[in-house]
């Protein structure tokens, strides 16, 4: 990868803590901001002053989250995981047997959070028979439809095939659309909504699809089962989670035990931001300038802000 600069967080601000590895940052229009705990099934609103309430007890292990077009919360569920501590931090998997998966697990699922009333409905759990494994994170595009990555499980000799997919907020059309991947995580959309990309965890690989129109990728028949048809943006030293696009096209990627690292649209890794002791997940923006940064910082369970030096890219649907 070359020379890369690494810098350290500037001047983070704790915005929550204790939370049970909170993760799908959300930040709302009034300043507050949603995030899922994984680890307590549970989604949260923590206020500008750090006030936290319960929006929804949803179960499993709320994992992405996005606002869609009727301004409601879409979470992408796994299902939940087996957990450990390790050094005071809280980390999703049994390290005795190597696995995540829960016992009796029976898979995860796509659902819609009112934010309001905190009503939950399951739109997806399987497609085509096959159960939903592990969604992960989500986002949507203008046309209203969301992109979503199932992530799958993994056990101490194996991993689930993992794969994108395209879904309706109506709950009535699911389509895999690349498949398979190992570890699929976050995801976002290129400012134009041309390009759509995806980190996968095992990999530490950014790969990138260009698009022909909502839920198509140009020159892809999907569901072959040989190659997902993507082409690697970025190929890295890291174990990589979620991510978000900033407006000038870069793609932010969280690096779990690393900070953060961010890949220009070329595929250039242009910098690291250092968070060391920690595991780092997901991020989201917001401000008057999109640029302060909600990251969230999950073995130690807290939510913290800072100032990022380039403005993040407005998303599709906002409340």
């Amino acid at each position: 990868m070359g020379d890369i600069a690494v810098r350290a967080l500037e001047d983070p601000t704790e915005l929550a803590g204790d939370l049970a590895f909170p993760e799908g940052p959300v930040a709302l229009s009034d300043g507050s901001v949603v995030v899922v705990e994984i680890g307590a099934g549970r989604i949260a609103r923590i206020g500008v002053g750090g006030t936290r309430t319960t929006v929804a007890e949803v179960g499993g292990g709320p994992n992405g989250a996005a606002i869609g077009p009727d301004g409601a919360l879409y979470v992408a569920n796994n299902g939940g995981f087996r957990w450990t501590e390790r050094a005071g931090r809280r980390i999703p998997i049994d390290h005795a047997t190597h696995t995540n998966e829960p016992e009796g697990f029976g898979g995860g699922w796509i659902e819609r959070v009112d934010l309001d009333s905190g009503e939950v409905t399951v739109l997806y759990r399987e497609l085509e028979g096959r159960a939903l494994r592990g969604p992960n994170d989500l986002v949507f595009d203008t046309d209203g439809g969301m992109w979503f990555t199932d992530h799958g499980k993994g056990r101490y000799e194996s991993v689930d095939r993992g794969g994108l997919y395209y879904a309706t907020v109506d709950g009535r059309h699911l389509r895999q659309v690349a498949y398979p991947l190992l570890g699929p995580n976050g995801v976002g959309l290129s400012p134009a909504e041309d390009e759509l990309y995806v980190a996968e965890t095992l990999t530490g690989r950014v790969w990138r699809w260009a698009l022909s129109g909502p839920g198509r990728v140009k020159g892809l028949e999907a569901g072959l089962g040989i190659r997902h048809g993507g082409a690697c943006l970025a190929a890295t030293a890291w174990s990589l989670d979620s991510l978000a696009v900033e407006e000038g096209g870069n793609v932010v990627v969280a690096a779990i035990g690393d900070g953060l690292c961010v890949v220009a649209p070329d595929g250039t890794v242009v910098e690291r931001v250092d968070i060391p002791g920690d595991v780092t997940t997901n991020l989201c923006f917001s401000g008057p300038d999109l640029r302060t940064a909600t990251i969230t910082l999950s073995g130690s369970g807290r939510v913290v802000t800072c100032r990022w030096p380039r403005p993040g890219l407005t998303l599709a649907f906002n409340r």
